[in-house]
């Protein structure tokens, strides 16, 4: 999960694997795959990064627990 900001400041956990589009319009609009948006203050590419950064995490964890 990724922490993200919505326009009014409030701070929320969103679950990657439920995000099917990011879009700048200028705005962020997060799209899920329940079809659900939510507009955030993050740019496309920040998200973008830390949904990239999750992933690489979770990876490294589960490595780790094979070894």
């Amino acid at each position: 999960m990724i922490q993200v900001t919505r326009l009014d400041n409030s701070k929320l956990f969103v679950n990657v694997d439920l995000i099917q589009t990011l879009q700048s319009t200028p705005d962020t609009v997060i799209t899920f795959t329940s079809k659900d948006k939510m507009l955030v203050k993050e740019p496309v590419e920040e998200i973008s990064k830390r949904i990239t950064d999750y992933q690489r995490a979770l990876r490294q964890q589960s490595s780790h627990v094979l070894r």
